[in-house]
């Protein structure tokens, strides 16, 4: 007989691993590309916004995912909300984010061996601890959690590690130039999207809610503790990078070690000991964002959007085929070294469309099913009326600011990201008009009868 269930092993603390671990490279590269368009002052603004729309969307979030303990976290809400159809685009906007956030890491894991060995070459490393650590996800979900905690709090060693290092010598100068520019709300609203990655794929976790032994209790206790968590090492990470010179001159993949050097020298111990632990962090949010878009293509699989093949499980309760395909795809784009930006926007595009759609799901599930079991209630509707204020502005900043830039050569010729997206969606559509929407529509008529 074909093993369709997922085990329930989990308890808060791997829930906790989990979404931090998912977030906690952002807290070591890609950020920082932000400085290049608001300077110091104009990122900092625009990681508090970012900050207060997490905090409002985790709360929101919780509420869904308790409510709706599903793999497939957004899909399984805005389909019960808005129906399949509206699932199917949810579903395809956090693959979108799924898919190209791990390439987007595994440059950054490539840099930062390329600082500590010249003579290695970034890509094949990356390239070979992408396939490891799929192969790896193959264990079980306890097995992949246990790595994940682990990894995730020698990541948090690390940054405290820096912090500790580098906060006796933060230069208010660093932090508000005399000499800077005025800040300019468009270099606040072009900050937006790099800034975003300090929490990027935090929902992650509640892809691992049919996994949780008491997901209705521990879900909220594992998305409140990360989102405390990841909230404090932003103010630091920005505070500290920022302070130490961080922010001049053009962004490095690697900004903390890169920070450091500028106070320590880029052979001192206290910079390697941050790159080498820098590399667990870029590891543990690998390894965790593997586990989400395994599951998201699992729930896909399982509910019709996608072929069936991508939801059977091995005997360790495995979506092997939903590990193995997306896997693919991103350890392809990981050799496009060069592009890493483009990959982070790419990623952060489909977050955000996701997060508005998960909120406007929220709002529509109160009115429609009063009713509905909800262990967790966010106070509503202030809390998700600003999640999904400030998300649909997150939506028009990275539309405006990042889709038009080309910076994907295909062919030799440049490719403008909007582009990139357009197809992704178009043979979305196309799959589900010849094939998806029938499937799903027979998937609904099995769970009705059921």
């Amino acid at each position: 007989m074909e093993n369709k269930v997922l085990h329930k092993t989990l308890k808060p603390i791997h829930l906790w691993a989990i979404a931090v671990g998912m977030v906690i490279s952002g807290q070591y590269f890609g950020w920082n590309y932000g400085f290049s368009e608001g300077g110091v002052v104009g990122m900092s603004i625009a990681a508090l916004l970012v900050t207060v729309f997490f905090a409002c969307f985790i709360f929101s979030y919780a509420e869904l995912s308790t409510s709706i303990p599903n793999a497939g976290g957004p899909t399984a809400y805005a389909s019960r909300a808005m129906g399949p159809f509206a699932g199917y685009i949810t579903g395809i906007a956090c693959l979108m984010e799924f898919v190209f956030a791990p390439p987007a890491i595994a440059v950054s894991t490539g840099a930062y061996i390329h600082f500590l060995i010249p003579s290695v070459s970034p890509v094949l490393i990356t390239t070979a601890i992408f396939v490891l650590f799929i192969l790896i996800n193959m264990v079980g979900i306890k097995g992949a959690a246990l790595i994940e905690l682990i990894a995730t709090i020698i990541a948090l060693v690390g940054l405290a590690l820096f912090y500790g290092a580098g906060l006796p010598h933060v230069e208010l100068e660093n932090l508000i130039p005399a000499e800077a520019s005025p800040v300019a709300l468009s270099g606040v609203l072009a900050a937006v999207p790099f800034a975003i990655w300090f929490f990027l794929a935090i929902e992650g976790g509640a892809m691992a809610a049919e996994e949780v032994e008491n997901p209705q209790r521990d879900i909220p206790r594992g998305f409140i503790s990360g989102i405390l968590t990841l909230a404090a090492a932003t103010v630091l990470t920005l505070l500290v990078t920022a302070g130490l010179g961080g922010g001049e001159g053009k962004p490095a993949d690697y900004p903390l070690p890169q920070a450091l050097s500028n106070v320590y020298g880029e052979g001192s111990w206290i910079v390697v000991a941050v790159t080498l632990i820098g590399l667990v962090g870029l590891i543990a949010s690998l390894h965790g964002i593997i586990i989400g878009y395994s599951r998201q293509t699992y729930a896909l699989a399982r509910d019709g959007y996608f072929p069936k093949f991508l939801s059977r499980l091995n005997r360790k309760g495995v979506p092997v085929w939903g590990l193995v395909i997306p896997g693919a795809i991103g350890v392809i784009c990981a050799g496009s070294a060069a592009f890493a930006s483009a990959l982070i926007e790419l990623a952060v595009f489909g977050a955000v469309l996701m997060y508005c759609l998960s909120m406007i799901s929220l709002f529509i599930l109160r009115i429609r099913e009063p009713r509905l079991d909800r262990p967790f209630r966010v106070l509503y509707p202030v809390i998700p009326a600003i999640a999904l204020v400030l998300g649909v502005l997150f939506l028009f900043c990275v539309v405006r600011y990042s889709m038009l830039v080309k910076v994907l050569p295909i062919l030799g010729v440049d490719v403008p990201l909007w582009a990139v997206v357009v197809l992704v969606y178009a043979v979305a559509f196309l799959y589900y008009a010849v094939k998806g929407r029938h499937s799903v529509a027979a998937e609904y008529k099995v769970a009705a009868v059921d």
